[in-house]
């Protein structure tokens, strides 16, 4: 285990250690929230010589338990390989029995002010000052109430609460719009494409919950009997934020969230919806044509026409996504625990992932989930640094 393995180079470590690298330590620890702020002041301040600051931080670390101690280690291995190297330090992954499952935070926690400045001279890292934060804007559509009433989504008020509880304390304004038509999602994506804001902020949000066919989401007005009625096409959103008709988004990223269905079966046996089902699902009976294509060029300035978008849907394609009714979608639920917990250290890639782990284990009853990412064409690591 980590621990013991900590143990063993204690004296090693000690000997050897520079205070640079017992600074960086403390700094990445405290990232990782591994350390608070007195933890790390007490081993740098109240420890007169190197050696007892080295000593305290490996023990201080090792009484943390196996992650930990698995994270000082990865941590010195960035910093200082050579030493990582003489201590015969190993960088293996711990085993299923070794992890222990994280502590979902129910509020988010914010980044750092070292890890934002550190992150602003990686060249591989997206730009993002305090003032592009003030101009964060977010777009929300939340489609509840349907014309036919059989389509409701019984427990989307709560996604769309929780969703905008997240937005907001990650610093966006939010555009909301509730049971919207399709026609009138492209209207509102389109106001959004135009939005003053646009221009100072270093990314926006776009997330949309309804029912959804294979490449669509549907509008209220949608109708079982008519498979061509009040669709909006998912590609649409790419046309809309992309950099033909939205100069001001150049190169900031992206995020897309959809929370629908894109088919009728799920992971592994095709599924009902039950009326009076704990689980339902977002599909609306049949499946929808794909997306068409719509490449052009532009001979005047040659700029990508889709880049620095990142997408999470619910689900694989031809599958259904659920919701609980006293709770929401899974999604919006993963979604909302995994970004107050890591989105202080971890990029939206990086989250994104986390929320897709949240998966490998669900299962209710003979139901499987597996959101995807899409259409990623980030170009560098994106951070959201909350609280800043």
């Amino acid at each position: 285990m980590a621990e013991k393995e900590l143990a063993n180079i204690r004296r090693k470590f000690v000997d050897k250690v520079s205070k640079e690298v017992i600074s960086q330590l403390l700094d990445d620890l405290l990232d990782d929230g591994i350390l608070n702020d007195g933890e790390k002041d007490s081993i740098h301040e109240e420890t007169n010589s190197r050696a007892d600051r080295a000593r305290c931080l490996v023990d201080c670390v090792k009484r943390k338990g196996g992650e930990a101690s698995r994270k000082m280690i990865a941590h010195l291995q960035e910093r200082d390989a050579s030493l990582f190297s003489e201590l015969g330090l190993s960088c293996a992954q711990p085993s299923a029995l070794e992890q222990d499952p994280p502590t979902w935070s129910t509020q988010l926690i914010s980044s750092k002010e070292a890890f934002w400045s550190e992150k602003q001279k990686d060249k591989s890292t997206y730009t993002v000052t305090k003032a592009n934060i003030k101009s964060r804007v977010a777009l929300l559509i939340t489609n509840i109430e349907f014309a036919n009433v059989r389509l409701n989504r019984n427990g989307a008020e709560k996604d769309e609460e929780n969703m905008e509880k997240l937005l907001n304390a990650l610093g966006y304004e939010v555009v909301k719009h509730t049971n919207l038509t399709a026609q009138e999602m492209s209207k509102a994506l389109s106001a959004f494409s135009k939005h003053p804001k646009l221009k100072e902020t270093d990314n926006v949000v776009v997330v949309i919950m309804s029912h959804g066919k294979l490449g669509a989401v549907l509008g209220v007005n949608w109708k079982d009997d008519d498979e061509n009625a009040d669709k909006f096409p998912i590609d649409n959103i790419y046309k809309y934020l992309g950099s033909e008709k939205c100069p001001a988004l150049l190169n900031k990223p992206k995020i897309i969230i959809v929370q629908a269905c894109r088919g009728e079966e799920q992971g592994s046996v095709l599924v009902s919806d039950c009326a009076k089902a704990a689980v339902e699902c977002d599909e609306a009976l049949h499946p929808g044509p794909s997306a068409e294509e719509n490449i052009e060029d532009d001979t005047v300035r040659c700029v990508h026409k889709e880049k620095d978008f990142i997408s999470l849907l619910s689900c694989t394609p031809d599958t259904v996504s659920y919701r609980q009714r006293g709770t929401g979608s899974f999604l919006i639920q993963y979604i909302v625990e995994v970004f107050n917990t890591f989105a202080h250290k971890d990029d939206i890639e990086e989250l994104f992932r986390k929320v897709m782990q949240r998966f490998e284990d669900f299962s209710v009853q003979n139901k499987r989930q597996m959101p995807t990412k899409d259409r990623c064409t980030l170009t560098k690591r994106f951070y959201l640094f909350p609280g800043l």
